[in-house]
Order: C-alpha cells, then structure tokens, then sequence
C-alpha cells in the first residue's frame, strides 16, 4: 500500500504542473489520472488512467466511449464515467458560447469553426441550418434530421418550413461525416442542388453548405457545386 501522504504529494505536484504550464507537456495518462481526482479522492488513479488508455487506445477515444463500455474498466465507478462523458460536452458549450460572441456570421470561417464545435461528441449524421438575416446576424440554428452514422435525411419542406418560421433571408446548411470522411458525395451535391431549387421559390437564399469532419469543414457549393453560387446574395468573406 503506497503511503498517503506520499500519494498526497504526488497528487499536489501534478496540480501545480497543470496550473504553471497547462496541460501542454501532459502525457495521455497524466491528463486523466488527474481529472480522475476529483471523482476518486483517496486511491492512486494513474494506474485505472493507464487501463483506460490501454483499453481504448487513446485520450480522445476514452472520452469517445460510451458510459456501459466506460464502467467495464476496473476501478471505474458510476461518478467517474461520469465525469469522463461531460468532458467533450463541456469543451462543446465552451466553445459555442464564445464562437456566439461574434456579432455575425459573415466570413466562411467562422461559420465552419462554429460548426466544428457543435459537432464535437457527435457520433450521428446530424444535419442543421444557421438561419441569417441579409446582415448575417444569427437567427437561430435547429437541428432538421438525426440519422445513423451513413445516412441522413434533408427534407425541403421542413428546411422551407422552418425558415420561413424564423424569417430568415438566407440559410446555411451543414451535416457532418462521422466516419471522418472530408469529401462531399454525390448524394450531398444533389441534396444541394435541390434544396437550392425548393428555397428559391420562396426567395429564401442557400448561402452555403457545410460538410463537417475529422475537426475540420469544407464548403460543397464553392467547393464542389460552385455552379450554385448565388451572384445575388451578399457574399461570405
């Protein structure tokens, strides 16, 4: 049994690291045998943090797991799962409320960064509009379909539906690619081309398309469909 005030120290020392240089020079481990503290108060958690490690192959992949496959691990209880699945969800609020301090959405980039947060911790194809005025303020963005990890459904109706609903002039479209595949398909070009089709009868503009994967995001009209391009809606930086 390692002595407990050994194990105190070793505990302080690790907390000082993190808060005089950050999580920087922090091996996978270290970083969960630390968050592991504050769900495990009086046991050595560097060596349930390597099993973790060793179970699921890496950081991101532990906080990927899901809670059931999380509490096979020994010494992993209820609370520590816990802990472990609000990670990527924290880290997703946290950046989508300081991406919302922008006062519009007006260049492509930040737009694609917004998206890239929502998407952390998505394991289903999600499809979303951002609704925009002709000043590319917000209006609001909802969630139109939830599929499996291969496919997703874009209704126009609904898309014409709801944008109508919040007044919006212009719209972007994204879904994402949970496999990790950053390459529009045909299927995502010709989803475009006729949702494009559905919004221009209520002169609804489609300012965009965004795929989304592996942390990163294209544009399929300027990209891969740009015979789509609207000369008539104001432009994205």
């Amino acid at each position: 049994m390692k002595n407990p005030i050994s194990h105190e120290g070793h505990r302080q020392r690790l907390k000082n690291r993190f808060l005089n240089s950050s999580l920087d020079n922090f091996e996978p481990h270290n970083v969960l045998e630390l968050l592991l503290f504050y769900s495990i108060p009086r046991q050595d958690t560097n060596e349930i943090a390597h099993a973790l490690i060793d179970r699921f192959g890496s950081l991101a992949n532990v906080f990927d797991a899901s809670f059931e496959e999380l509490i096979k691990v020994n010494g992993i209880k209820e609370n520590s799962a816990t802990l472990i699945k609000l990670i990527p969800h924290l880290a997703k609020a946290y950046l989508l409320d300081k991406s919302s301090n922008d006062d519009a959405f007006n260049t492509a980039e930040k737009i694609g960064k917004y998206f890239v947060s929502k998407y952390v911790g998505e394991e289903n194809e999600c499809v979303y509009l951002m609704l925009l005025d002709n000043a590319f303020n917000n209006l609001g963005v909802v969630k139109i379909h939830e599929g499996n990890v291969n496919s997703a459904i874009v209704s126009p109706r609904r898309i014409v539906e709801v944008a109508l609903e919040y007044k919006a002039t212009m719209i972007v479209l994204v879904h994402n690619h949970p496999n990790g595949l950053l390459c529009p398909s045909a299927d995502d070009i010709d989803t475009t081309v006729m949702l494009k089709s559905a919004l221009d009868m209520f002169n609804i503009g489609l300012l965009e398309h965004f795929l989304v994967a592996q942390n990163s995001y294209v544009q399929i009209i300027r990209d891969a469909a740009p015979y789509l391009v609207n000369n008539s809606l104001p432009k994205l930086k």
